[in-house]
C-alpha cells in the first residue's frame, strides 16, 4: 500500500505537469530496483512510471554518478537523437515534496530476466537482441559531447580504477581474489580512448523487451563519459548473464557476434584485450558494489532486506573472476582440484540454529509467499534466500572455516597476507597450491551463499577432475 500524502502529493504533481485534473488509479511500488523506487499509476488514461531517489532521497554514490535531473534530461537527450528510450514528461523540483526523480511514460513490456530468456513468447525478441544492443551502443556512443548535460563526468581507465580501489579498501574487507584483481587491472591499464557517452549500466534488467526486443532504455544514473569498450563489456559482465553463464552477452548473445555487430553499426573494430580489460573491471566492480550494499544498510540510509542480501553475492563475483582468469591467464585452466560438498550432520539434543531457520524458511514458503503479492511477494522471496544463506552458514560454515584454515597454514599464510602479497605482486595464483585456495575458498563461500548460482555449475564443469 502507498502513502494516502505520498499519492495526494502525486496528483498534485501531474494535475501541475500536465495542466488538468484527473485521477490516479493502480498505483503500486514496482519491483527490483534496489538504488531507485519506481511507482507505476495511471493518471487519467495516461500510463505513467514516477522514478525517485528512496527512503531519504540520496542515492549510493557507487550506483549513481549524476544528479536525477541530469539524468532525465539526458533520456530527453536520448530520444531526440533517435535512441529507444523512454519519453520524458516531468523532472521533480523541491516544491513537489516528493524528492529527487522524474515522471516518463509506461513503455510496455518485460524487464525481469527470467521471464524473457528462455521464453517462447520472447523467442524472438532474444533472437534479435545482439544486433540491437550493438545498434543501441553504437547511438548511445555518437552522441555529441557538448550537448550533454554539465554533471556528466569523464572518466578514464585510471581514475575509474583508483575510486574503486578506494573504495575497497574504504569498506575494510579482504577477499585476496579482489586484492589479486586489482593488481591485475594496475598492471593492465588500457591506452587512452577517444571519449564517448556510455550509458554505463545497460543490461538485461535495465531493458524493457517486448516482443520485437528493445522497447526502451532503462536506468541512466551510471552514465559517464569515457571507453566505449567499458558499456560493451559491462553486458557480458558474468552477474548479469542470469540462467545463462554460457551466453557471454547478457544471457542470450555470443561475444564475437555482439562485437562484430557494434563495429559494423558504429565503423569502430573493438580490440579484444582492451574488452577484456573491461570485463574484468566490470565484474569486480560489481563484487565492489555488492560490499557496498551492505554498508548503505549500516549507515541507515536504507535498511532494506534486499541490501545486504546483495551483499552476499561477493561469492559469486570471486568465482567469476577466476574463471575469467582461466582465459587470461596461462595454465589455470589445466590444473583442477578435489571439491565436494561436505554431508550435513545429522542433530540431536537442543535444537541447532540450522533447524530453527529451516523451519522459518518452510513458514515463509508455505503461509507467507502464497499470499503475498507485489514488492510484499518479492520481499518474502529475498527473507527466503536469507535465511537459506544463514542455514546453510550455520551447517556448512563450520567444516568450511575449518578447512580454509588448514589450507592456509600450509601456504604458510594468513588471509591478511595472502590478501598483501596478491596486491603487491609478491604472489600468484601460477602457484598451483595458491590457486586451488582460492578456487576452493570460492566455491565454500558461494555454497553457502547462492548454491544455484549458474556461475557454481561452470567453476565445477572446468575445475573439479
Amino acid at each position: 500500500m502507498s502513502d494516502p500524502a505520498f499519492e495526494s502529493l502525486l496528483v498534485q504533481f501531474c494535475n501541475r505537469q500536465f495542466g488538468e485534473t484527473a485521477e490516479i488509479s493502480g498505483l503500486k511500488r514496482l519491483t527490483g530496483g534496489a538504488n531507485m523506487e519506481s511507482w507505476g499509476f495511471d493518471y487519467g488514461d495516461r500510463e505513467l512510471v514516477l522514478r525517485r531517489a528512496p527512503g531519504s532521497g540520496e542515492r549510493s554514490e557507487e550506483l549513481a554518478r549524476i544528479s536525477m535531473e541530469s539524468e532525465a534530461r539526458l533520456i530527453a537527450l536520448a530520444c531526440e537523437a533517435g535512441i529507444t528510450a523512454p519519453p520524458m514528461l516531468g523532472i521533480l523540483t523541491p516544491e513537489d515534496k516528493l524528492g529527487q526523480g522524474y515522471l516518463m511514460a509506461r513503455i510496455t513490456g518485460e524487464t525481469l530476466p527470467h521471464k524473457i530468456l528462455g521464453n517462447p513468447d520472447f523467442a524472438r525478441a532474444e533472437t534479435a537482441l545482439t544486433q540491437q544492443c550493438a545498434t543501441e551502443l553504437a547511438k548511445i556512443h555518437a552522441m555529441p559531447l557538448d550537448t550533454l548535460p554539465d554533471d556528466i563526468p569523464r572518466e578514464d581507465a585510471a581514475m575509474l580504477l583508483e575510486g574503486l580501489g578506494q573504495r575497497y579498501r574504504d569498506y575494510g574487507a579482504r577477499i585476496p581474489v579482489f586484492d589479486y584483481a586489482l593488481r591485475w587491472l594496475a598492471d593492465h591499464l588500457p591506452d587512452p580512448a577517444e571519449p564517448r557517452l556510455l550509458h554505463g549500466d545497460f543490461r538485461m534488467g535495465n531493458l524493457m523487451i517486448d516482443g520485437d526486443g528493445i522497447a526502451a532504455i532503462l536506468d541512466w544514473e551510471l552514465a559517464h563519459i569515457g571507453d566505449p569498450a567499458q558499456d560493451l563489456a559491462y553486458i557480458c559482465t558474468p552477474s548479469w548473464r542470469f540462467t545463462r553463464h554460457d551466453r557471454a552477452v547478457g544471457g542470450f548473445g555470443n561475444v564475437d557476434a555482439f562485437l562484430a555487430a557494434y563495429a559494423s553499426a558504429s565503423n569502430t573494430a573493438v580490440d579484444r584485450d582492451r574488452f577484456d580489460y573491461w570485463l574484468v573491471y566490470s565484474t569486480l566492480w560489481w563484487g565492489i558494489c555488492c560490499l557496498g550494499m551492505t554498508q548503505i544498510w549500516r549507515s541507515g540510509t536504507d535498511r532494506t532486506l534486499e541490501r545486504v542480501v546483495i551483499g552476499r553475492r561477493v561469492s559469486e563475483v570471486e568465482v567469476d573472476l577466476l574463471l575469467l582468469f582461466d582465459t587470461i591467464l596461462d595454465g589455470m585452466a589445466d590444473q583442477t582440484i578435489d571439491w565436494q560438498v561436505p554431508e550435513l550432520p545429522d542433530h540431536d539434543g537442543e535444537t541447532h540454529n540450522g533447524e530453527l531457520l529451516e523451519a522459518l524458511i518452510s513458514w515463509d514458503s508455505d503461509d507467507v509467499i502464497p499470499e503475498a503479492k507485489g514488492r510484499d511477494l518479492f520481499q518474502a522471496r529475498v527473507a527466503k534466500n536469507a535465511m537459506g544463506m544463514l542455514k546453510r552458514d550455520a551447517e556448512l560454515g563450520p567444516v568450511f572455516a575449518t578447512q580454509q584454515h588448514a589450507r592456509l597454514a600450509g601456504l604458510g599464510q594468513t588471509e591478511d597476507s595472502l590478501g598483501d602479497g596478491l596486491a603487491d605482486g609478491s604472489l600468484s595464483p601460477d602457484d598451483p597450491k595458491l590457486l586451488a585456495h582460492l578456487r576452493l575458498t570460492a566455491l565454500e563461500r558461494l555454497s553457502i551463499d547462492q548454491p544455484k548460482y549458474p556461475g557454481l555449475a561452470a567453476a565445477l564443469t572446468k575445475w573439479s577432475p
